[in-house]
């Protein structure tokens, strides 16, 4: 297997880097104590084309490979989490759903102006009283001749706020026996009649971000909109999951990065006992930890970046990603804020904002311990994978850069 990275890769990974820098390094922190999105994100991020990064050009993006997204959610989540929270909602639950699940008239209407950067993405599944169980969610799409007619409401939505189509999961056949069987998945542009909704104000982290609240009330949506067939909702939030809790495992290495790299630069200019602190044995045992989990984590991007690129089934190696990269992304905020004392406990510094941030993604896209029971299920061999459907296209860079 070859590790090196191509220098496409290199290129985009520089250019997301030099645009944190420049652009949202002056406006983050100030963003964060308002706990108000930056106007200018979403649109900046669609003109320098990430938002479409790895959607082929023929539907409005970038067309480069699923490698370069998990470089690009690293990148982004190194300066803050609410840039990768984006790219996790808008490409990874919703654009490559329709990708992978859309008629060639969806990924028309919806994918290419998404890719584009000039329509806003999200993914509504989480309500106020389902998390992990998804099966059991309350939100009904009824048939009603051409259209469906759709009731519930979802919360801590991404993008609530801010997207112009949503991806909604709900129950459509209550008839059938397991629940499993009973959602289907729909597209709905957010300013349909009937839909409302707002921020939620007071969270822990990703305080810059857009986090909210959907409710439908007899919206009416076309046949059309239908992602995929009745009963496949299921499955198809499962698959969306698999591609968001890439881009959360990816960016979470960033933050490790970040933390690290916080960490070394505190620890060679703060003084105690007359030397610097990173002469102290305890500060290099908390620094080498944060190196080995950073390796341990890019090391498995690239490892799940490549099955994607290879249309190889990842669902198992993409949730030990999740679970490793987000536990340990917040143990190196953590140890971060030790070493640089009571300073970290201060927003002067970044790293009180990314243990905050940090802490986020242990529970969204799937618990820590969802991702255990799921690495104990398939070691024991009570998990297996079937449906090939719910798996990526093979990247082809031919056909996706035509």
């Amino acid at each position: 297997m070859d590790f090196n990275l191509t220098d496409e890769h290199l290129q985009a990974q520089k250019m997301v880097r030099d645009y944190c820098r420049k652009e949202v390094a002056p406006v983050i922190k100030e963003a964060d104590r308002k706990q108000e999105m930056n106007p200018n994100i979403l649109p900046r991020m669609g003109e320098l084309g990430i938002l479409g990064i790895n959607i082929p050009v023929k539907y409005g993006g970038q067309g480069f490979d699923y490698i370069t997204l998990g470089l690009v959610c690293e990148e982004l989540e190194a300066m803050d989490t609410t840039l990768r929270v984006i790219m996790s909602v808008h490409m990874g639950l919703n654009s490559m759903a329709i990708l992978q699940w859309g008629t060639e008239e969806q990924k028309m209407k919806f994918l290419k102006p998404q890719a584009e950067g000039k329509k806003y993405a999200m993914f509504g599944l989480t309500e106020p009283g389902v998390g992990s169980d998804v099966a059991n969610m309350a939100s009904t799409a009824k048939r009603d001749g051409d259209h469906y007619i759709l009731n519930g409401e979802k919360m801590w939505i991404s993008l609530a706020s801010k997207a112009h189509h949503i991806l909604w999961v709900a129950r459509t056949n209550p008839e059938r026996p397991d629940p499993h069987d009973q959602l289907s998945a729909f597209i709905v542009e957010a300013d349909r009649d009937g839909i409302t909704r707002g921020d939620i104000h007071g969270k822990l982290g990703v305080r810059a971000g857009s986090t909210g609240w959907v409710n439908c009330k007899d919206v009416r949506v076309p046949v059309a909109n239908r992602l995929g067939e009745e009963g496949e909702g299921f499955k198809i939030a499962m698959s969306c999951l698999d591609n968001g809790r890439y881009t959360v495992g990816s960016g979470a290495v960033g933050l490790i990065r970040a933390a690290l790299e916080a960490s070394v630069k505190y620890a060679n200019e703060r003084k105690t006992f007359g030397r610097e602190i990173g002469k102290h044995q305890l500060v290099q045992q908390k620094i080498a930890r944060m190196v080995r989990d950073y390796e341990y984590g890019r090391l498995m991007t690239l490892k799940v970046g490549w099955m994607k690129n290879m249309g190889i089934r990842n669902t198992k190696e993409t949730s030990l990603l999740k679970w490793f990269a987000t536990d340990a992304s917040f143990e190196a905020a953590n140890e971060a804020i030790q070493i640089h004392g009571a300073y970290g406990y201060s927003d002067e510094y970044d790293v009180e904002r990314y243990l905050r941030n940090s802490r986020g993604a242990i529970i969204y896209e799937g618990t820590s311990e969802i991702h255990q029971l799921m690495q104990a299920s398939y070691a024991l061999g009570y998990r297996k994978d079937g449906d090939l459907r719910c798996e990526l296209p093979k990247y082809d860079e031919k056909l996706w850069r035509e």
